[in-house]
């Protein structure tokens, strides 16, 4: 009798045992189904014969094995008659007849049974009933977190709820615990629980209109800071640049001393805080300056205070009105170090090029931003938040700025036919991973070897 082969039902492509013959000549037979019968050929009609099936238990760890032959066969030395079944674990050893010697034995050898079981236990621990916001009573939608009391509400709920605690100038309550709520921001972590529970139950997701309704509602881009009227023995939110010295109070907010370009804060007032300085300012809708970089949507104060006319003093903290501006008018005199993932090889063909155009940098770039702008390039790769809403008059942050110009500069690579490129750059072959490579940045031999502004023909991104 030789080596045949495995069938069974509810066949999946994961193998989670081998039957390993003892003869090395032969192949093992792999066990992807829960309930597989295993068959072989009989040599003088070809005909196949099942002799045994093996059924898995579940505990994932071991199996139960019921003789199909008409004659005994061995488990673990022992006899098995006809139709009788018996435990079988890794390690196990079955010989499909009843005599060892002249007959082909094999092994029983499970698959990676430990990291399939812990998997599985988190997502049985994960109960859906904890990710229910307490306002709408559905699973979270982009899950904000609320301090002291780190409960967890949909954004555009807790935006509403927040919105009406305005407009009644009243201290914002939890709307679980009702306890005062001095902070609330995004939970990145507690949005892919989320998307593990939605996944796993269908049932629970809401509408694409229900969420789009809730979606125009959510204001919470960053981290909110929220006064209330009464005194707080609590220490203030601190941001990591008031962290080294806890001498230090973190700026207090200029409106909320005294009321300039008409408006003062009240003791409901919602705060940023500045993701560059530090600073306080108000959250407001009722104007039209950007407080948030589209690209990240970190709080940034430097377009507000200078529409509000507020110099920087030694008592209030703001940025630099140039670290947060409109693509439009900002001047770029060097290519970022971002550019081409860090890649110094591919910089210096990139600066090459441009000066073989006769154009500055700068140039090339407000070109560039013109072509982005009329939608002429992909933007699937821009790696920033909301990229489509992105345009000139956008105003980002200077991280999201470097990156925007890494991107049109790689766009600027891609135009060029290769005779253009210098020949040390022109001949190369495309990396398999593209502009995604990480070798590339720290392998000079590779960076130059490979051709990396290309399109990742392997790997995860597109």
């Amino acid at each position: 009798m030789e080596v045949g082969q495995s069938s069974g039902s509810n066949f999946s492509d994961e193998v989670w045992a081998k039957l390993v013959p003892s003869d090395s000549n032969y192949a093992s037979i792999e066990i992807s189904s829960s309930d597989i019968s295993i068959c072989s050929h009989v040599s003088s009609t070809r005909d196949k014969l099942v002799w045994c099936q093996i059924l898995r238990n579940p505990d994932r760890c071991s199996a139960t094995i019921r003789n199909k032959r008409s004659e005994v066969i061995l488990v673990d030395g022992a006899s098995l008659p006809s139709e009788e079944v018996v435990g079988i674990k890794c390690g196990s050893e079955i010989v499909p007849a009843s005599v060892r010697e002249g007959h082909l034995s094999y092994k029983l050898e499970v698959m990676a049974v430990q990291e399939e079981r812990s998997e599985n236990k988190l997502k049985i621990l994960v109960d859906s009933e904890h990710t229910k916001c307490s306002i709408c009573l559905n699973v979270w939608h982009d899950v904000v977190t609320v301090a002291p009391c780190l409960h967890n509400f949909c954004n555009g709920c807790f935006s509403e709820w927040l919105r009406r605690c305005q407009e009644k100038h009243s201290s914002v309550l939890c709307p679980h615990c009702r306890g005062v709520v001095h902070f609330v921001g995004r939970n990145h972590f507690l949005h892919n629980i989320e998307e593990d529970i939605l996944q796993a139950d269908a049932s629970l997701r809401r509408s694409p209109e229900e969420l789009a309704v809730l979606d125009s509602y959510a204001s919470i881009k960053s981290n909110l800071v929220i006064t209330s009227g009464k005194k707080n023995s609590r220490k203030r939110v601190r941001s990591p640049v008031y962290e080294a010295n806890d001498e230090m109070e973190p700026p207090s907010c200029p409106q909320c001393a005294s009321q300039i370009a008409g408006f003062q804060c009240n003791e409901s007032t919602v705060h940023l805080q500045c993701h560059s300085c530090g600073g306080m300012m108000p959250s407001r809708t009722d104007i039209n300056i950007p407080q948030h970089c589209i690209g990240c949507d970190r709080a940034f104060c430097a377009a507000y205070w200078h529409t509000q006319g507020v110099p920087r003093t030694e008592h209030h903290s703001m940025c630099n009105v140039d670290s947060f501006k409109r693509i439009s008018e900002r001047r770029v005199s060097s290519i970022p170090s971002v550019a081409h993932e860090g890649n110094q090889f591919e910089r210096d063909i990139t600066e090459r090029c441009i000066r073989q155009t006769g154009k500055s940098l700068e140039v090339v770039v407000s070109e560039w931003v013109t072509k982005f702008n009329n939608r002429e390039i992909d933007r699937s790769t821009l790696p920033l938040l909301h990229s489509d809403g992105i345009n000139g008059d956008t105003h980002v942050c200077n991280d999201c700025y470097d990156k925007v110009v890494s991107f049109l500069l790689y766009w600027f690579r891609i135009s060029l036919p290769n005779h253009l490129l210098p020949p040390e750059a022109a001949n190369r072959e495309d990396c398999w991973y593209g502009y995604a490579c990480r070798t590339q940045r720290h392998s000079v031999d590779h960076a130059r070897k490979r051709n990396h502004v290309c399109r990742p023909t392997r790997g995860a991104r597109p």
